[in-house]
């Protein structure tokens, strides 16, 4: 007898509480609600013998980018390599996933679960897995390409279809067909209003768009579905202050940081990072953000020396230099110029490529180098997608640069970013308010009237928009 689970995809385990215990925890998982981990600690309880549960335990953990939980994650694998003798082939593909991404060979772990995906398209832990690997290592097209794969295996009546919808709706906004990741969005909220991730893709739609009051009035009039109870609610908060930044709304931007985007003084790293990238994007803006620097650092600095994902460590950096500590970040940098001149791993790869060259660019804006920090930046932000996240995310390196341009006077090249930045979103009143500075500087006065006269406008219609 072949026992499957709620998508008829195959399991190992003939004990229907522990796959029922499993299907649950992988539902959590989709949706960031409660927590899997616990839940699949029921399953394997259940039927210790199960290769499934494991598996899933360690792939969650692995994609975390947590350091700490690398050794959890080796002890499930190593446990389901002892019950591996009466896994089937879908388990065994997950454990190679899992191993290759323990070993630090993250591509061949994405390759794994796509694989598993080819003669399992139904596996939504699988592709849920997959799908975040495509994001730490900056693969868009596959964000898209992948789901779409197997979205002729599904149908609505299968269990978890929104969800996956949702992921669709994200790679497509990340390969930037707008209009289709829209679209996707709000039919995977039709089949499941409480999906935080296709309520995300919907708002980093709105936000590459610069539709503010919509990205605002989006957030704020689905919370109470995406927010309570949800590991991903951090996240989508952030995006909301996002939307207020753009519009110059310091005081609510701080307000979300610590109500809702650090509230605490969480150890989370995704958490951190989110926060990391606020406070920097308030500081290039010369907002005085008190003491929040501080405690923020203090988190980051017992992972000064690790060096263990490239995009964290961009972001302990930028804490290292607001918060003045340059010892810790000359120790961070030592440790990236130790794992950049290692011959293995997607790490190293990443450090040498990005995440190295970023660090030292914002080691170098703290100290006004701006110089060192221009030829550090202007080149790598043309890679930066080889060290994963989003457009959005990725978006800080090109906001360092533009100011360090205009603080180190280079006034042609900052007026140059600035119209970059107003050609893709000519909605957005901050890029209009770089655009003015970059004219002061070179002299324009005439042209600088102008770019304040479309910021001034930009607002009050936003405003508006949102009031009403």
């Amino acid at each position: 007898m072949t026992f499957t689970d709620r998508r008829a995809m195959p399991v190992s385990s003939s004990q229907r509480d522990a796959i029922d215990a499993c299907d649950d925890a992988i539902e959590l998982f989709h949706g960031y609600y409660g927590n899997p981990i616990e839940a699949l600690d029921k399953a394997i309880a259940l039927d210790p013998g199960a290769v499934l549960p494991r598996v899933a335990k360690a792939g969650i953990l692995l994609t975390t980018s947590e350091k700490a939980f690398l050794p959890l994650a080796a002890a499930e694998i190593e446990a389901a390599v002892l019950h591996g003798a009466g896994a089937n082939a879908r388990e065994r593909g997950h454990i190679a996933a899992c191993r290759a991404w323990l070993d630090g060979d993250w591509r061949r772990a994405v390759r794994s679960w796509g694989d598993v995906l080819l003669d399992h398209p139904r596996d939504s832990l699988a592709l849920q897995l997959a799908h975040l690997g495509d994001f730490f290592l900056g693969q868009s097209q596959m964000l898209r390409d992948r789901v779409a794969r197997v979205l002729p295996y599904w149908r609505e009546s299968t269990p978890g279809f929104g969800y996956v919808l949702g992921l669709h709706a994200f790679g497509l906004e990340e390969s930037g067909d707008y209009a289709r990741a829209e679209q996707t969005g709000r039919h995977a909220l039709e089949l499941n209003a409480r999906d935080p991730w296709a309520v995300h893709a919907v708002a980093h739609v709105m936000e590459m768009q610069g539709r503010l009051a919509d990205g605002i009035e989006w957030l704020e009039s689905r919370a109470p579905d995406w927010s309570p109870d949800n590991g991903f609610a951090f996240h989508n908060w952030w995006h909301l202050a996002l939307f207020h930044l753009d519009l110059g709304e310091h005081a609510k931007v701080l307000e979300l940081y610590d109500t809702r985007i650090r509230p605490g003084r969480s150890q989370v790293i995704l958490e951190m990072i989110d926060a990391t990238a606020m406070l920097w994007r308030l500081s290039l803006r010369g907002i005085d953000v008190g003491d929040r620097w501080n405690e923020l650092a203090d988190a980051w600095e017992p992972l000064a020396a690790d060096a263990h994902y490239a995009f964290n460590d961009a972001h302990a950096m930028m804490a290292f230099v607001a918060s003045g500590r340059e010892a810790v970040a000359r120790t961070l940098l030592a440790a990236l110029r130790a794992r950049a001149d290692q011959d293995g791993g997607t790490n190293a790869l990443m450090t040498r490529e990005v995440g190295l060259p970023v660090c030292v660019a914002l080691a170098a804006f703290g100290r006004g180098d701006w110089d060192v920090a221009i030829e550090m930046l202007r080149p790598v932000r043309l890679v930066a997608q080889r060290f994963g996240g989003s457009h959005a995310q990725r978006d800080i390196l090109s906001l360092t640069l533009i100011e360090a341009a205009l603080r180190g006077g280079q006034g042609q090249l900052a007026r140059a970013l600035a119209a970059e930045r107003t050609q893709v979103k000519p909605t957005s009143p901050f890029n209009w308010r770089l655009t003015a500075r970059a004219q002061d500087l070179l002299g324009e006065r005439a042209g600088a009237t102008h770019a304040e006269a479309w910021s001034r406008t930009l607002v009050s219609a936003s405003t508006a928009r949102i009031a009403a």
